[in-house]
């Protein structure tokens, strides 16, 4: 089968010749969901930009939903690709109401305008219903909790009827109790029928739960390991890609991390 995404090569240059990326490959199969793992300035931010046409690479290929970058208007396929992401959610007009705020993800833009169709406010309280939202159709976004803001976000990116979903640090700003919520709303979601292909993207190994099913690990723009979660969440690959020796531990399917020299024991299995 054809690729979901397919990056060969691919570099990118900041002003001065500074790579922010660096020679990187990266095949993400149907019914394959990413986590995207790095430190701060590992290139996440920038690897993301590319796949929704707000960068190009300097160097490299790819094609993302069959359609090569550079032959093919590239506006057109963020059609099909949501985020959800701080950026987005500060651009949103306090006044806007969550159902509004749904709405305007099928015409892909930020804050509502234009006619709306009987049609399409159903379909939006629908989603709202998906996403457990439903109460929050007629209030504004001022006033929704972090927790239901992200929510209406990804409801915003189904109402584009979208194949992959980019989740750029969805739990920034929640609390632990909202976070977990959060996470488990996310499950739910990716078991769900006609679920997007998820692509998380993180520096925070207890946000990876299990439904994502391969990771790749960034390193000052360049891929240090990158397959199946089972095989690139070792001890090994996570201290070498923030720099500082760790154990990571694992519990019914969930992480965390702990500086080598703190003995504290989360689970029997220990370090893996």
């Amino acid at each position: 089968m054809t690729p979901v995404i397919q990056l060969k090569d691919i570099s990118v240059l900041a002003e001065g010749r500074i790579p922010l990326l660096r020679d990187v490959s990266w095949t993400v199969g149907s019914g394959e969901n990413w986590v995207i793992l790095g430190a701060n300035g590992s290139g996440k931010t920038t690897l993301l930009n590319l796949l929704n046409a707000y960068g190009h690479p300097s160097s490299g290929t790819m094609r993302v939903l069959g359609q090569s970058y550079g032959r093919y208007d590239w506006r057109d396929l963020r059609k099909s690709i949501g985020l959800v992401s701080t950026s987005i959610e500060q651009r949103v007009e306090g006044t806007e109401t969550a159902l509004e705020t749904v709405m305007s993800g099928y015409r892909a833009v930020i804050n509502f305008w234009g006619p709306v169709s009987r049609g399409m406010k159903t379909r939006a309280r629908q989603i709202l219903r998906r996403v457990e939202c439903a109460d929050t159709a007629d209030r504004r976004w001022q006033v929704l909790s972090q927790g239901e803001r992200q929510r209406v976000l990804i409801g915003r990116a189904l109402m584009a009827r979208l194949k992959i979903l980019i989740l750029d640090e969805p739990c920034a700003g929640l609390d632990p109790i909202a976070r977990e919520r959060f996470l488990l709303f996310l499950e739910k979601l990716a078991a769900g029928r006609a679920a997007p292909l998820l692509i998380l993207v993180t520096h925070h190994v207890e946000e990876i739960t299990p439904c994502y099913t391969h990771v790749m690990l960034l390193k000052n723009g360049h891929v240090l390991a990158a397959g199946p979660r089972r095989e690139i969440m070792t001890t090994a690959n996570l201290s070498e890609t923030f720099g500082a020796p760790l154990r990571l531990l694992r519990h019914g399917g969930r992480y965390r991390l702990a500086m080598s020299g703190d003995r504290t024991t989360w689970t029997p299995k220990g370090a893996l």
